[in-house]
């Protein structure tokens, strides 16, 4: 790895919790594609023998492809060291013989094809790729890309021939980004290196082969990590025991996530003792909660910290599957972002429900 010299120009807007990272002068050196079939439905597993060959005008469309869904919030490192077929092991082989580029590639593709155990999970075209020249912090350093496209789109092509256009189409592959990404960076190695990883799957399940099936991941614990595991239990907590135990209304529930989203926006630094004071209040919720919280990291195998810096990235990105709105049948939706007191439930004589809203000035 080698040291930046001078001013650090990043491709992302730099946050307090954030790593650099630039891809500006990025380079693509080898490639190859692979075709990953499904494994459990028969599908067939195509190895490539030579490497994909490309045109340089295409690179810049390439890499633009590959790399744009990663963002440097939270890194991962490879949770399996030791193992002969382990993703780690044929990524390190890799970097140091780049001579072993299409040995290993295919290697990784056999080890996809293994995971592939999911009927849901769709069959696809695997490109492994080398990359140079990637700013990473403060170092310039290499990259081995794993990308799975299994989407086509279709697209109009306009040919002109002497004084007239002919129009047709093709299907291929939208620059708008792909299915499923991993950028294993040549650092920190003896940890299981600094890996950023993406999948747009929709579905629980065929989303957590990708990370732990096949690549066998877990989270570096970063602040990003810990802000978001921490705000992820909160939720949990508010939307099942405490509404459960507590046969709590919308309204309560509400404001409690509000409290906790605040506190991470109000504060530079978490504290258990002080979150836990200033969100729930009473010692028999504190008590449930903290239980709840016991038992959540135990079962996800979490190592949650009670202080840390707080990520504002990751607070960002939870706060927006924090739900603040109190449905009201189909006819009225209410958004609450603060003071719970200043809504009261009741019923009319005649069955009817509703709610009284007080409010200090029109904004």
């Amino acid at each position: 790895m080698r040291k930046l010299p001078g001013k650090n120009l990043t491709h992302f807007p730099k946050q307090p919790g954030m790593i650099v990272l630039n891809f500006e002068g990025t380079k693509l050196g080898q490639l190859i594609t692979h075709h990953i079939g499904n494994k459990v439905k028969n599908e067939s597993l195509a190895l490539s023998l030579k490497k994909t060959e490309f045109e340089l005008e295409s690179v810049s469309h390439l890499l633009k492809y590959f790399l744009t869904s990663f963002k440097p919030f939270e890194f991962f490192k490879f949770s399996d060291l030791e193992s002969e077929k382990s993703i780690h092991r044929m990524a390190k082989e890799m970097f140091e013989d780049p001579d072993a580029f299409i040995l290993q590639s295919r290697k990784i593709a056999k080890a996809l094809f293994d995971a592939t155990k999911h009927p849901k999970i769709k069959k696809g075209d695997l490109s492994i790729a080398l990359l140079s020249d990637i700013q990473l912090g403060d170092e310039m350093v290499d990259a081995i890309g794993i990308f799975k496209s299994e989407t086509t789109v279709p697209f109009l092509k306009l040919d002109r021939q002497d004084v007239n256009y002919y129009v047709n189409h093709d299907t291929g592959m939208d620059l708008k980004g792909l299915d499923k990404g991993c950028l294993i960076f040549n650092s920190n190695e003896e940890e299981g290196y600094e890996i950023l990883v993406f999948d747009n799957t929709n579905g629980s399940r065929q989303a957590e082969f990708w990370k732990h099936d096949f690549l066998k991941m877990e989270a570096h614990s970063n602040e990003f990590h810990q802000t978001k595991e921490f705000l992820t239990l909160t939720e949990a907590f508010v939307k099942g025991q405490y509404s459960e135990e507590f046969e709590a209304e919308s309204t309560e529930k509400i404001d409690l996530l509000n409290r906790s989203i605040n506190y991470f926006q109000d504060n530079k630094s978490f504290n258990k003792e002080d979150f836990v004071s200033d969100v729930f209040q009473y010692e028999d919720v504190i008590d449930s909660f903290n239980k709840f919280e016991n038992d959540y990291q135990k079962d996800r195998h979490l190592n949650l910290s009670d202080a840390f810096e707080i990520s504002i990235p990751a607070v960002k990105k939870q706060s927006r599957l924090f739900k603040s709105v109190l449905k009201l049948d189909k006819n009225f939706h209410v958004y609450i972002h603060g003071n719970k007191e200043k809504i009261v439930k009741g019923e009319e004589e005649d069955g009817r429900k509703y709610y009284k809203l007080y409010y200090d000035e029109v904004e």
